[in-house]
């Protein structure tokens, strides 16, 4: 029988009424015995809490969800060691955007005693500090009856643009410390920052002059949900757009503008290379995207994004509109003129496709087998999540996205086995079946949770590839010359693996017919199964070994 619980509202009781303010209907964690009153909490309040196997898959869940919907994503962990365990997963949301709040629980106010470690159990010297440099800011509950409005103000900070990941840390017996009622208040909106006219004007002054504008469009503007005034701009200038990672999804695959392919490829990269305005839209232009700035400067580059120091931080830009993407762009389009070569654009995206489709069917044919079979099954599924594996480099840069944050991809901190944890949350976010693409080696970081997808009958799909070890890494030491060492690895029958925990499973050999058939099954089965994949590719051309710009080394 569940403990009847008292009529006196508790700390925890105050911080799940904040988060259910904050639009919080799920949450991720795993039960400490420093944490257990927020299980009881939520259960009471009908939020629903989903139990993982590992703390770092409680936030790469959160951080899954997060990227399917916008919405908060939510982690519940507890102390110490259970907190540290978050770590490289709060990182990866710091570095790609997401909207997290780790919620991680710390020994009782009482026992702390400033300054001095004591060896209470899962004590740390300063936990807010583990925190710190993960982290858009950390918070810190003194008292039970500020827990709604610290954790108002936490929840509202990650979810403020630009967006990121937030610690709220609550000494454990706030918990369950008595509160009072909780004084609920309506969740002040993010404010709104006016678009200034006068970088508005220099930003017209540099379009108007532009006769090969490129648009280069981020995960800001994907976030901020520019999609269609994105397409919209581009129309108007008959201008290409590439997208970066973070921006995958943005416009429609078919969209006439749209640049079908990242710009590690020749053929794309020259399009940057012959422009001579580059529009960047919520990003920071960051080494990944730009082959660690080998890109050459362009001629004039104007920048939207909500902070203009990140905007202007890896290239010097000629005007910077600070802003939300989709506000900015609300102003720009305002009498902005139709250009002329919508169609001579259209043709050049045509023949494009056709070389990158050729390039990748050269590169590794394996690739463009897997990349169909995906593209075959896109519109039936919900998200993508592509882990630090070969096969997910693939998708991550070539596969076809069927809309905005419908592609989940660890480059950020490119934190190996993101994607299988993430999926927990990407599945639970409505947006129908999540795919997995993950290598032997990352897959085994999260393995269990396997129990996981089971024991919630998760619609997850798992495309596993079993190469024998980590074959990016491999592909290293042997183009360095250099023997193979740490990368070939001991792994288990996946196969028999995913059936001991009740998740059907099966085999095949490579990327062809019968994997396609068998990834077509999977996306129609009504909870988790696994795909084992037997096969080595080589890396894309826009994994980092493979670049084929090089910054100059100085002498």
């Amino acid at each position: 029988m569940r403990p009847q619980r008292t009529a006196t509202a508790t700390g925890a009781d105050h911080l799940v009424a904040a988060l259910q303010d904050l639009g919080v209907e799920t949450l991720f964690g795993l039960p400490g015995v420093h944490n257990l009153a927020v299980w009881e909490a939520a259960a009471a309040a009908g939020l629903r809490v989903l139990g993982v196997r590992h703390e770092q898959a409680a936030v790469y869940a959160a951080d899954g969800y997060a990227r399917a919907t916008g919405r908060l994503g939510v982690a519940v962990v507890t102390t110490g060691p259970g907190a540290a365990n978050t770590l490289g997963a709060t990182g990866e949301a710091m570095a790609s955007g997401a909207p997290v709040l780790v919620v991680a629980t710390d020994i009782p106010s009482t026992l702390r005693r400033p300054g001095v470690y004591r060896g209470v159990l899962h004590e740390t010297r300063d936990q807010a500090a583990l925190f710190a440099q993960v982290t858009k800011a950390t918070v810190v509950t003194s008292a039970a009856g500020e827990l709604y409005a610290d954790t108002v103000r936490a929840g509202s900070a990650a979810l403020r643009p630009a967006t990121g990941p937030v610690h709220l840390g609550v000494p454990t017996d706030l918990l369950g410390a008595p509160a009072g009622d909780v004084a609920r208040a309506p969740v002040p909106p993010t404010p709104e920052r006016p678009v200034d006219d006068d970088e508005l004007a220099r930003a017209r002054e540099l379009l108007a002059r532009a006769r090969r504008p490129l648009i280069w469009a981020g995960g800001g503007a994907l976030r901020s949900g520019a999609g269609d005034l994105v397409g919209e701009l581009a129309g108007r200038l008959a201008a290409p757009v590439v997208t970066t990672f973070g921006g995958r999804g943005l416009l429609p695959p078919d969209h006439p503008c749209l640049v079908p392919g990242p710009p590690h490829v020749p053929a794309v990269g020259r399009l940057w290379d012959e422009a001579d305005l580059v529009v960047s839209l919520g990003s920071d232009l960051d080494g990944t995207n730009t082959q660690n700035w080998a890109m050459p400067r362009p001629p004039a580059l104007l920048a939207v994004n909500v902070d203009p120091a990140d905007a202007a931080k890896n290239y010097p830009a000629d005007a910077v509109v600070t802003g939300d993407v989709a506000a900015v762009l609300g102003r720009l389009l305002d009498g902005l003129p139709q250009r002329d070569g919508l169609p001579a654009l259209r043709a050049a995206r045509a023949a494009l496709a056709d070389e990158v489709r050729a390039l990748v069917a050269a590169e590794e044919p394996q690739a463009r087998a897997l990349l169909d079979a995906l593209d075959r099954v896109s519109d039936r599924t919900g998200v993508l999540l592509a882990d630090m594996c070969i096969a997910g480099y693939w998708a991550a840069a070539f596969a076809r996205v069927p809309g905005p944050r419908r592609l989940a991809y660890a480059l950020g901190w490119g934190t190996l086995g993101y994607a299988f944890p993430a999926a927990i949350g990407a599945a639970v976010a409505g947006r129908g079946r999540a795919v997995v693409l993950v290598g032997d080696g990352g897959f085994l970081f999260a393995c269990g949770e396997l129990a996981t997808l089971a024991q919630e009958q998760l619609p997850v799909t798992t495309v596993l590839v079993d190469d024998g070890g980590y074959g990016m890494l491999r592909f290293d030491q042997v183009h360095a010359g250099v023997p193979t060492r740490g990368v070939d690895l001991v792994t288990p029958d996946f196969v028999a693996l995913a059936r001991s925990f009740g998740v059907p499973a099966r085999a095949v050999d490579g990327f062809g017919a019968e994997f396609a058939a068998a990834l077509a099954e999977s996306v129609e089965a009504p909870g988790p199964d696994v795909l084992v994949v037997r096969a080595a590719l080589t890396p894309p051309p826009s994994s980092s070994p493979r670049w084929y710009r090089r910054r100059p080394v100085a002498s």
